[in-house]
Parts: C-alpha cells; structure tokens; sequence
C-alpha cells in the first residue's frame, strides 16, 4: 500500500512540468558554479604561490637585521568552490616584523569591489535559497490540490490508511525533488576531480557530510510543505502562508538574529582597540626616547672617559631597555585583544543562538564549519601568522645578537681615501636558511565534525517536528 501511494505520487511529480523545470535550472546552476569556483580557486592558488615566492625573495635581499620583516599569506581551501564563506571578505596576508600586529589585509572584494555587490553563487547559496524555495513548489499543494482536484476522496474511497497516506506524500514528493538535485551534484563532484583539484581523504569526507547536510535541509522544507498543505483548504492559500514562512525562516531571520545581538551585546570596533593601542605604544616611545636622551646628555655633562666596554654595557643597556618598551606595548596590545576577543565572542555566540531559528541560518553555519570558511577562518590564520611572529622575531633577535649586524651608517676616515660612508645595505645578503617557516593551519575532519553536530541535529529535529504536525494536522483534515 505505501509502496503504491509512493509510486503514485512519484508519477505525478515526474510527469509535471515542474519536474523538468527544476532538473535543467538545477544542473544548470549547479555545474556553472562550481565551474565558475575551480577556476576562481585555480587562480587563487596562483596568485598565492606567486606572492610567497616573491615574499620569499624580498626576504633574501634584505641585508640588515634591523629591517628584517617578512609577509604571511592565507592558503586557499579547495573547499571554498562549493561555500565560499568569508573567503573573499576577510584580507589574504599579513605583514611579520616586531612593531606591526598580525591582521590580515587586502581582501579579493576590496581589488573587486563589484564582487561584494552581488556575491557568490555557490553550492551552498543554490542549496539554501534556490533548492528550498523549489522545495515549496513542489508540496505547497501536496494534500489541499488533490482535494481541490476531487482525487483525495477517491483515494480514500478504498481503505487507505490516513497515516501511510502523509508519509507516502512526504516520500514520494521528497524522491521527486532529490532525483533533479542528486543528478548535477554527483555531475558537479566529478568535475571537481576531472579539473585535478587536490582534494585528500579528509577533504572528499567533508564533501559527503555537506551532501548529506544539503538533503537534510531541502528534506525539511519538502516536509514543511506538506504540512501546511495539510493546514490548509486552498493552494492558493497554503502557496502564500508557505511562501511568507520561506521569506521569514531564510531572510528575515538570520539576519535580524544578528541586528538584535548587535544591539544587545556591543563590541567596540577593531579600529577603536588598534587606536588605544598605538596611543598607549606611542606614550611609551616617548618616554623611551625621552630617558634615553636624559641618559645620553648625563653621561656627556659627566665628561668621563668610557672604553669600548662601556660603550658595549651602553649599547646593550639600551637594547634591553627598546625591549622592555616593546614587550610592554605586546602585553598591553594582548590585554586588549583578549578583552575585545572575549567580547565579540559573547556577540557571536547570541547572533548564531538567535539565527539558529532559521533552518536555513543552521544549514549556513554548519555548510561553512564542513567547509572551513566559516567565522573562525580568520582568528585559525591570524593565530597561526602570531605564532610565526613570534617565532620569526625570536629568530632575527638571536641573529642579531650573534652577528651584530643591525644596520645603519658607518663613517670612515683614512689617509688616501679620505672620508668615506658605508650602509649595511652595502653588504651581502643575509644568512637566513635557517629561518622559520610559516605553516598555514590544517583544518580536519575531524575538528569540523562537532561544531556541525549542534546545526545538523537542528534541522533533524526540525524535520521531525514538521513532519508530526504534518501527519497529526491531516489525521484531522477534512476530506470533502
């Protein structure tokens, strides 16, 4: 008897219009962007390896320890062809040197501004909006268009029991809908692996849990159609209450989830911090400075003979006093961003709570955790780059205490030369093979699995919920 309901209602889905509407739109979406990605990603993957290697030769000729910086740049994830996330919004390098702070900068939407108009069409925005709304089309007349066609009482002339009745409606109308969509994905996956995109095992696993998560959420808007078919008489009605419902629970939402914790829970802005803290280093310096030169002018009034000692004792009480005044301004920049770090969690943490409402905010989220372009894109690349800093900073500190080489001017005076001016510039390249090496953060599949499980178990017990007042609502429908 299921089985027969299934086919039934397969048939009609199949032989509609509709059906072959949504396959072309949905192949047709589906393959252009993910073509449109791999060759954005391939250029992105370019662009990169082209910019470290410059960086990489910028640092070779750099002949002072002094002026020893180096730049750090975010790899491309070959997950971003299928959700893009902050991808294109947060920056692409960083500058490394002792007094910059590690903050990515030079986002793809600031060189191509008209980008951020319009953004990215990519699988996961197909799946959340278009394959959703598709979702509504296909059952928004799933039980009150057959009444209104005379063929549910006929159906229910015969001992069809209401219960298999609604699941053979949620069943069939579901099989109708993921065989258009099944179709261009498997077709998109195979074009991914035909254009040689690096892809590991753990890359190809979050690939299968984005799938599934997909067919979860387009399962629950097929089960929400159904439901309010089942609430209602008319289709026309149930189209506009499911049509209103769509535009609530994808756009309004998630977006006012975010408005309202913006008014709740106010964070400061990052220019704001970066402001106290370059105010409070330049207070510092000041002082610095100014007791440096209090310093300088005693020993000079004193008029005592110094040797080469104690111009030595001098130097290197000066240079440990330059780092007291930078680790100072380290520790207070710290302060800082832990404070603003705790504070726009607590932010982020209610926006999502309150965005999770929307079944289509959950699926986002989850898509772009599988993915890894997701809110902590930023704080994995910007943590590991401080790493690197430090690390990178602790090095030309050594170096330069065991070569002595900091840069600067020297004057000579000899008797057939006269006086002549040499630059560290002047000098070779550094020795700096043994440098540390920036190691850009690995994202597994395993650290991506229970971040996902809280959005996934969402839309699961969204479906469930749906899918129960669905088959309670038509146990009262009114077949006449």
């Amino acid at each position: 008897m299921l089985g027969t309901l299934i086919q039934k209602e397969l048939r009609a889905i199949i032989l509609s219009p509709k059906f072959t509407a949504t396959f072309a739109v949905c192949s047709v979406l589906l393959l252009l962007s993910v073509f449109i990605g791999i060759r954005e990603y391939k250029q992105t993957v370019a662009q990169h390896e082209t910019a470290v290697h410059l960086a990489d030769q910028r640092i070779q000729e750099i002949s002072s320890w002094h002026g020893m910086r180096d730049k750090t740049y975010r790899k491309p994830d070959p997950l971003q062809i299928l959700v893009s996330g902050l991808t294109y919004d947060i920056g692409r390098w960083s500058s490394i040197d002792s007094r910059s702070t590690v903050k990515l900068t030079n986002s793809a939407f600031s060189d191509d501004p008209i980008f951020a108009v319009f953004r990215f069409v990519d699988f996961a925005f197909i799946v959340q909006i278009v394959f959703s709304l598709f979702a509504i089309l296909f059952t928004f007349d799933a039980v009150n268009g057959e009444r209104e066609n005379g063929t549910l009482r006929l159906v229910f002339s015969n001992a069809v029991p209401r219960a298999k009745y609604i699941i053979g409606k949620c069943i069939g109308s579901w099989l109708g809908l993921v065989v258009p969509i099944c179709i261009p994905i498997v077709l998109s996956l195979l074009m991914i692996n035909l254009f040689a995109v690096p892809m590991t095992t753990g890359d190809w696993g979050r690939v299968a849990l984005l799938v599934a998560l997909s067919l979860l959420y387009v399962t629950l808007f097929v089960v929400m159609g159904v439901f309010v078919s089942s609430l209602t008489k008319r289709s026309s009605v149930s189209f506009l209450l499911s049509l209103v419902v769509w535009v609530l629970l994808v756009l309004v939402i998630p977006r006012g989830g975010v408005l309202a914790a913006g008014q709740l829970a106010s964070v400061p802005r990052l220019a704001e911090i970066e402001g106290l803290r370059d105010g409070h280093a330049k207070n510092l310096w000041s002082q610095y400075h100014k007791e440096m030169e209090e310093r300088f002018l005693a020993r000079y009034d004193a008029g005592e003979e110094r040797d080469d000692d104690d111009m030595w004792a001098e130097m290197k009480f000066e240079d440990s006093a330059r780092k007291d005044v930078q680790i100072q301004i380290e520790a207070y920049e710290a302060r800082l961003m832990e404070d603003w770090d705790r504070r726009k969690a607590t932010q982020q943490r209610l926006a999502l709570t309150l965005s999770r409402f929307s079944p289509a905010a959950a699926y986002q989220l989850a898509a772009q955790t599988l993915a890894g372009t997701d809110l902590s894109l930023k704080s994995r690349n910007e943590e590991a780059m401080r790493t690197y800093r430090k690390e990178f900073n602790q090095y030309v500190d050594k170096s330069q205490a065991e070569g002595g080489n900091v840069g600067g001017i020297q004057i000579s005076i000899g008797g057939e030369e006269g006086m002549k001016i040499t630059s560290s510039r002047d000098n070779a390249g550094l020795d700096i093979d043994d440098r540390p090496r920036y190691t850009p953060p690995q994202q597994q599949l395993a650290a991506v699995i229970q971040p996902a499980v809280t959005d996934f178990g969402l839309l699961a017990f969204g479906t469930i919920l749906l899918f129960a007042g669905a088959f309670v609502s038509f146990l009262r429908y009114d077949l006449r």
